[in-house]
C-alpha cells in the first residue's frame, strides 16, 4: 500500500531525502551536538501494542447525507493521518452542521477525530453528546505512533479527485495551526528533530513529485553526510517535526470536551437505524473502521501496525526512520515519549488481528539493537 500510494512514507521522513527546501523556508545546518543512543535491548521491553489504522483507498470522507429527518455528517477514514488532520476535517464537519438551525449534536466515536469534532462543535455553540463503545485509553487513536504525518498511508493516488485534494489541503492547513497552538500547554505535543537514515546520497533518490502537502507546511531538510552525524549510515537527513504523545493528548481532549459541557455515553451502534433513534437531530459519524459495518462502507480496510515500547530514556530527544541493517527487512522507526521509547515499522493491509506478530517484533527490535549499538 505504501508503494501504491506514493505518499505513505512522506510523513515519516522519506520525502525529506529529496533534499529540496520548500518555498518559504531556508535550509540550515544545526551545530553538531551529541545524540544519546537508545539503550535498545530485549530486557528493556515493557509492552507491545497493536492498532488498526482506518484506511480508505480513496481517502477520508467529510460529507453530509440525510438520515430520515436527521442530518448525518461523515468524518472518518483517515488512515495513518488522523492525529495530523483531525482538527481540519472536524472543522469542516462542524461547518456543515452550522447549516442547520439546531444546536444539539451527537458525535459517534471517542478517538481523536470524535474528540476534535466535539471541540469544533462546542466552539460554535453546540451542545454535544459523545456516544462511543470505547473511550481513551482503549481507542485505536491511543495505539498510534502519533506525529505530524498528514500523508501517511492516506490515499491511493489513482483514486484522488480535485475536490478531495482541496479538502485535504484545507484540513492540513487548519490542523497545522491548531497543533502548533497546543505545543507547551500540557497536551503532549512538541517539536523534535527527526533523522531519516540512508546509505545512498539523498540526491540520488527521486522525490515524490506529486505531493499533496502544501509547500508552506513542509519543514526544510538538512542533509548530513559521512562524518557529520553519529549514525552507522553514510547519510542522515534531519527535519524537525511535531510529535504527539497519544495518552497525554487524548486525556487532555477528553478533559476539554467535558469541561465545555459534553456528556460521554458508552453505547454501541450496529446499524443506521440505531443512529436514527438518537434524540439529536444532527449526528456526526467519527467511527473510523466501524463505518464498514455500521454504514456498509466496504472500502474501509485495516492497516495493522504494532509498536514495541522500551523503558523511558530521558536523554533521547530525537526520532529516527530507517536502519542500515539486513535485519531491518523494511522500514523501521523510533520515537521517544514520556511513557517509553516506541519502536515500530509495520503496516499490514487487511489484517484485523489485534495480536502482535512475533516475527515483526523480532525484526523491529533487532534492527534497533543493531542500529544503536553501532551509533557513535
Amino acid at each position: 500500500m505504501l508503494r501504491a500510494s506514493g505518499l505513505g512514507l512522506l510523513g515519516l521522513g522519506a520525502a525529506s531525502c529529496a533534499s529540496v527546501t520548500p518555498a518559504g523556508f531556508v535550509g540550515y545546518r544545526r551545530p553538531s551536538r551529541r545524540l544519546e543512543p537508545v539503550d535498545a535491548s530485549w530486557q528493556r521491553i515493557i509492552r507491545t501494542t497493536v492498532g488498526l489504522r482506518p484506511y480508505r483507498p480513496s481517502g477520508f470522507v467529510v460529507r453530509p447525507e440525510r438520515l430520515g429527518a436527521k442530518l448525518l455528517i461523515h468524518n472518518y477514514g483517515h488512515g495513518g493521518s488522523g492525529m495530523s488532520l483531525s482538527w481540519g476535517t472536524s472543522q469542516m464537519a462542524a461547518e456543515i452542521a452550522l447549516e442547520r438551525p439546531e444546536r444539539r449534536a451527537a458525535v459517534i466515536g471517542c478517538g481523536v477525530v470524535g474528540l476534535t469534532t466535539t471541540r469544533q462543535l462546542q466552539r460554535r455553540g453546540f451542545d454535544v453528546t459523545v456516544y462511543a463503545e470505547h473511550v481513551p485509553p482503549n481507542t485505536t487513536s491511543n495505539m498510534s505512533l502519533a506525529s505530524w504525518t498528514p500523508t501517511s498511508g492516506l490515499v491511493d493516488r489513482a483514486r484522488r479527485t480535485a475536490t478531495w485534494d482541496h479538502q485535504f489541503r484545507r484540513a492540513a492547513r487548519i490542523s497545522w495551526t491548531e497543533l502548533q497552538l497546543l505545543v507547551g500547554r500540557g497536551y503532549g505535543i512538541g517539536w523534535m528533530e527527526g533523522y531519516s537514515l540512508r546509505n545512498s546520497a539523498p540526491a540520488e533518490v527521486a522525490g515524490d513529485g506529486n505531493s499533496l502537502l502544501p509547500d508552506e507546511l513542509q519543514m526544510a531538510s538538512t542533509v548530513l553526510g559521512p562524518g557529520e552525524h553519529p549514525f552507522p549510515t553514510a547519510y542522515a537527513v534531519m527535519r524537525p517535526s511535531m510529535n504527539i504523545e497519544p495518552s497525554v493528548y487524548l486525556d487532555r481532549l477528553v478533559a476539554d470536551v467535558r469541561e465545555a459541557g459534553a456528556e460521554i455515553v458508552i453505547r454501541r451502534f450496529d446499524s443506521r437505524s440505531d443512529l436514527a433513534m438518537l434524540p439529536e437531530s444532527i449526528v456526526i459519524n467519527c467511527t473510523g473502521l466501524g463505518a464498514r459495518t455500521l454504514l456498509g462502507d466496504d472500502e474501509m480496510t485495516p492497516l495493522k501496525g504494532q509498536l514495541t515500547i522500551l523503558m523511558p530514556q530521558a536523554g533521547v530527544d530525537y526520532s529516527t526512520f530507517g536502519a542500515a541493517s539486513p535485519v531491518a527487512g523494511g522500514f523501521v522507526h523510533m520515537s521517544p515519549r514520556r511513557d517509553g521509547i516506541a519502536l515500530g515499522g509495520t503496516s499490514v493491509e487487511g489484517d484485523w488481528s489485534l495480536d502482535p506478530d512475533p516475527d515483526a517484533t523480532r525484526r523491529i527490535v533487532e534492527a534497533h539493537i543493531d542500529l544503536f549499538s553501532r551509533m557513535r
